[in-house]
């Protein structure tokens, strides 16, 4: 069985905790989180389906009288933050003392997009020490990226690919709810776009995930982002959403050849009631043979990040050290 640690116990890590112990797939030796509401309580007494007498440690360093024995761990699952500058002083940490690395930070999925000097240190980082990293979930990490260019392989002369994200975001958890923005006006939903708080976060990483692995050439790219407005008064796990206001988030990112041509498109969209196309998961490569498949009513994006992110682990504990992307791993499959 997987001996793991989890970093992060928000409703994500707490999940995963969840997941691997139904699925018995493995154990949680160690957790971090920085809440010191949760510091030297029980994991089981967080995460009560994990039945684990862990104890929450504060940093990865672990409580003064019981530091954590990295040795023991077969791998890390860090899902604290989108942000990878937020995220490397753990993810250094980690590498330093050896240790693998399966993370949800969704800039992860193809870092050298924002982070190129970041990713360089990372992958020296995890060379040194023998140690592996990778960023996964299923959008960044699969639906959008990884799914397009797996199913590729059935192809030649790949020209352009087109894929399409539509969710209701009634059942999902509340942090990704709030991300999306339901239920705020037009101007707070146009402020917390100003901000940066309003997005979501990975959609240029799938894209150029997409152009790099089928040699696509992306000379310029964009990414736009617009409401979903109610068309009738909603209510979702955030409080009531009066018609008019923003039911979640519409963002397209558009890249282009140098002559011009739409090459890569990724159309996401998340609210709550989404009805006006209905849910479904859709992907299309203008290639020989054209490809154009639809998952029906769409795949549950929680349900689905555990799923990938447990699984990944075996796979990515195959791969040589570094730092990698889902394509670079062997294929992820589930685990039994």
């Amino acid at each position: 069985m997987l001996r793991l640690a989890q970093i992060g116990l928000g409703p994500l890590g707490r999940f995963i905790v969840a997941d691997a112990a139904s699925r018995r797939i493995a154990t949680v030796v160690a957790c971090v989180d920085t809440d010191p509401t949760l510091h030297d309580r029980r994991l089981a007494d967080v995460v009560p389906a994990c039945n684990s007498d862990v104890t929450i440690a504060p940093s990865l360093d672990g409580p003064p009288d019981a530091p954590i024995d990295w040795s023991a761990v077969d791998c890390a699952i860090v899902s604290t933050s989108s942000d990878l500058a937020r995220c490397a002083p753990t993810l250094r940490d980690l590498l330093t003392r050896g240790v693998n690395i399966v993370s949800t930070c969704e800039e992860l999925l193809f870092p050298r997009l924002r982070h190129a000097e970041l990713a360089d240190e990372l992958h020296d980082l995890a060379l040194r020490h023998n140690a592996r990293l990778v960023g996964t979930g299923v959008n960044p990490g699969f639906m959008m990226d990884t799914l397009p260019v797996a199913m590729s392989a059935v192809c030649r002369n790949v020209r352009a690919v087109r894929v399409w994200r539509i969710q209701d975001a009634s059942s999902r958890r509340i942090p990704f709810q709030k991300k999306i923005g339901a239920g705020l006006s037009d101007r707070a939903f146009h402020e917390r776009i100003a901000d940066g708080s309003l997005r979501h976060v990975g959609l240029g990483e799938s894209l150029h995930f997409i152009a790099h692995h089928l040699g696509l050439a992306v000379s310029h790219w964009d990414e736009s982002i617009e409401p979903i407005h109610a068309d009738r008064d909603l209510a979702c796990d955030l409080g009531p959403i009066p018609n008019g206001n923003a039911a979640g988030v519409r963002q397209v990112a558009r890249g282009w050849n140098p002559e011009g041509d739409e090459i890569v498109t990724l159309d996401f969209r998340a609210a709550i009631g989404q009805s006006d196309p209905p849910p479904h998961d859709r992907l299309r490569i203008e290639a020989e043979p054209v490809i154009d498949a639809t998952i029906a009513h769409g795949v549950h994006g929680d349900l689905a990040t555990v799923s990938i992110t447990l699984n990944a682990v075996r796979s990515l504990l195959a791969a040589p050290p570094g730092l990698h992307t889902m394509a670079s791993i062997p294929p992820v499959r589930a685990l039994a």
